[in-house]
């Protein structure tokens, strides 16, 4: 298989405040680097956490061949060791009872099924080329564009404000 059918994925999160205003930054392309597309999405109240999976799920969702390998990179440790460490089969099989983002994790696995994917870590702010463009693409979203709701956060929140007793 040529490079040009592995996808690279690069993922960023933000959120000015966290929680506040948050977005993220998604640049994939073809190994060979012949295909490129970057995207972001601002959310008006969000998390740090929340940004950080919503950039990898949202960048799943845009694949349309699922058998092609995919290879992505994340600076967030977060997302990176839950996957890597297998922490989301044990909060699936607790059903998601201490997993904080269980709506986004749950999404996360519906739309990762069938698709043949690495995840990897990469550190932040540390010049590596994707990574630098997503967190531009990511805290722009957040600054100018965070015109999109965050209903699972805003779930979160009023869940919290009913447990009065």
């Amino acid at each position: 298989m040529s490079d040009s059918n592995k996808i690279l994925i690069y993922t960023d999160g933000s959120a000015l405040g966290n929680p506040g205003p948050g977005g993220y930054g998604i640049v994939m392309k073809t190994a060979d680097g012949k295909l490129e597309k970057k995207f972001s999405k601002g959310f008006k109240l969000t998390t740090n956490n929340r940004m950080e999976l919503m950039a990898v799920i949202d960048a799943l969702k845009k694949i349309k061949d699922k058998s092609l390998p995919v290879e992505i990179y994340s600076d967030s440790k977060y997302v990176v060791d839950a996957i890597r460490q297998g922490w989301i089969h044990k909060w699936k099989a607790n059903r998601f009872a201490k997993a904080k983002n269980p709506d986004l994790w749950r999404e996360f696995l519906k739309i990762s099924d069938g698709i043949n994917y690495q995840i990897f870590w990469v550190k932040g702010h540390n010049n590596h080329p994707e990574n630098e463009i997503c967190d531009k693409l990511a805290v722009t979203a957040a600054k100018k564009e965070p015109v999109h709701e965050d209903t699972g956060y805003e779930q979160i929140l009023k869940n919290k404000d009913n447990k009065l007793f």
